[in-house]
């Protein structure tokens, strides 16, 4: 592979710093305190998210949350296009950049470096890195979702069963999803199974003790707390 130019790693460097920013971008946390007078990590289970939006303050609130954090993830990807690499790194750009942005969700600059667990931003990443494996990772979250109402379930279940559609269709694949012939593509969606898992240990101690609060769409989520 040829050295990169001056140029190139300037303008993947900084790419790669605003995928960060966009990821620091707290919108559960400005939506709630701008609109609702609250910081929501200081209620229901203290995550800067859409689940926990919901649950608190209603769908009304989640909403915009899921939006903004979807698409910070899908923008940070579409940025990589920009930048002046060969073809073959192209998807490896766009994993670095999936990671810069959900670390910026996970670990906000502009919140004091506490976010949310970065499922909805990976869900955009996603999307921007190959949309038909998201798809079928979607379609299992609807799956278990539906069936037992838990989110954090659905996402861990759904992040799991990445690397195995990720792997599947790496040796399935034919000359038209050739970006998906790449072995860091490979431990890339592995770290996403285990990143989900590990910013979820706190929702699977409460799956296990039976505490975990369900999600349903079309009931009022919304808890009203004690003062």
């Amino acid at each position: 592979m040829a050295l990169w130019s001056i140029e190139t790693w300037i303008i993947v460097t900084i790419i790669l710093i605003v995928a960060y920013l966009l990821g620091s971008i707290p919108s559960a946390v400005w939506i709630g305190k701008k609109y609702y007078g609250i910081d929501i990590r200081e209620h229901g289970s203290k995550n800067a998210g859409t689940t926990n939006m919901l649950r608190v303050l209603g769908k009304r609130a989640a909403a915009p949350v899921f939006v903004i954090d979807y698409l910070k993830g899908y923008v940070a990807v579409l940025l990589t296009s920009f930048a002046p690499v060969s073809e073959g790194w192209e998807i490896n750009l766009r994993l670095i950049a999936t990671v810069a942005v959900v670390l910026g969700h996970i670990f906000p600059i502009f919140a004091g470096f506490r976010g949310g667990k970065g499922v909805a931003t990976i869900l955009g990443a996603g999307t921007g890195i190959y949309t038909p494996i998201l798809l079928m990772c979607f379609g299992v979250w609807c799956f278990v979702f539906a069936v037992w109402h838990y989110v954090s379930l659905a996402s861990m279940v759904a992040g799991c069963c990445y690397p195995f559609f990720v792997t599947i269709y790496m040796f399935m694949s034919y000359e038209t999803a050739a970006p998906l012939k790449s072995i860091p593509f490979i431990v890339f969606s592995w770290l996403v199974a285990v990143m989900l898992v590990w910013t979820h240990r706190k929702n699977i101690s409460r799956l296990r003790d039976g505490t975990e609060s369900q999600i349903h769409l079309w009931g009022d989520n919304s808890k009203k707390e004690e003062k």
